[in-house]
């Protein structure tokens, strides 16, 4: 696997950093790759009860390296090679930010200094984003005369409305973190981004697993789906949850006063 992204994995957290920090996290072929590795590698953990995502140095990622770029755009996918793979809905430069979503665990991106273009996809492709109020955010993609490609288009609407979101889009203009709260493109704002994300992590991942992670698949599924299909996944997820061993450990550790342990996935 490339060093391109690196993880370690304690008391449930996986505390995963971009590591190309001399060029501010930028995105070339081997980050697109390891990216969706690493995503690929979490989601088959069962162990993982929580991820920050953010990146090493001065930036969380400060998009596409244009270096790559012509390399890229001669394969006709600057957010990687190649078309669909095989039972994906998605390309790769797109599974890189997707598979934070795939992820069962809920994900929390800690953004410093820039995230641009794929950077700012990125950062929205995770559940949670809790910002430095001096960070700089754009859909910078226009500025090179590009669209976002990376599931910008389909996640950004989501988070701050259909109006604001092609606003957004279509000047390219920079956002600040202070700013990003106020649209909704960030959960908090901190001086510690990181540090607050692992800390909140950490209270995630004291929870149940299978009652973080059933909350998840159904939040992702509002919107999505019909009333109707949502209305019954959530019948299937509570039913699968009520006296679960874990769900008896909630209650139990509550009422005896002590912090619940609790299995992981399997």
């Amino acid at each position: 696997m490339s060093d391109r992204v690196v993880y370690t994995l304690e008391d449930g957290v996986a505390d995963v950093r971009l590591n190309r920090a001399d060029k501010m996290n930028a995105l070339d072929p081997a980050m697109f790759a390891a990216l969706v590795d690493v995503g690929e590698d979490l989601k088959a953990d069962g162990r993982v009860r929580a991820v920050v995502l953010s990146g090493e140095g001065r930036s969380f990622c400060a998009g596409l390296d244009f270096s790559s770029f012509e390399a890229m755009a001669g394969q006709g996918d600057l957010g990687g090679s190649g078309g669909l793979k095989r039972g994906r809905i998605t390309a790769p430069g797109q599974q890189a930010v997707y598979v934070w979503s795939e992820i069962p665990a809920p994900v929390i991106a800690a953004v410093h200094g820039h995230a641009l273009g794929g950077g700012f996809q990125l950062a929205i492709g995770a559940d949670l984003r809790i910002v430095h109020p001096e960070a700089q955010l754009s859909v910078l993609e226009i500025r090179w005369g590009l669209v976002p490609d990376m599931t910008g288009t389909q996640l950004l609407p989501k988070l701050v409305g259909l109006d604001v979101a092609k606003e957004l889009t279509f000047t390219g203009r920079m956002v600040s973190g202070a700013e990003a709260k106020e649209l909704g493109l960030a959960t908090r704002v901190s001086d510690q981004p990181r540090d607050d994300a692992l800390a909140l992590a950490r209270e995630i991942a004291d929870k149940s697993p299978q009652a973080t992670r059933g909350a998840k698949e159904l939040l992702n599924l509002a919107g999505e789906v019909s009333l109707e299909e949502g209305f019954a996944a959530e019948q299937r997820v509570i039913r699968g949850l009520i006296g679960s061993p874990n769900q008896v450990e909630a209650v139990t550790a509550f009422f005896e006063k002590r912090p619940p342990s609790f299995a992981d996935p399997s």
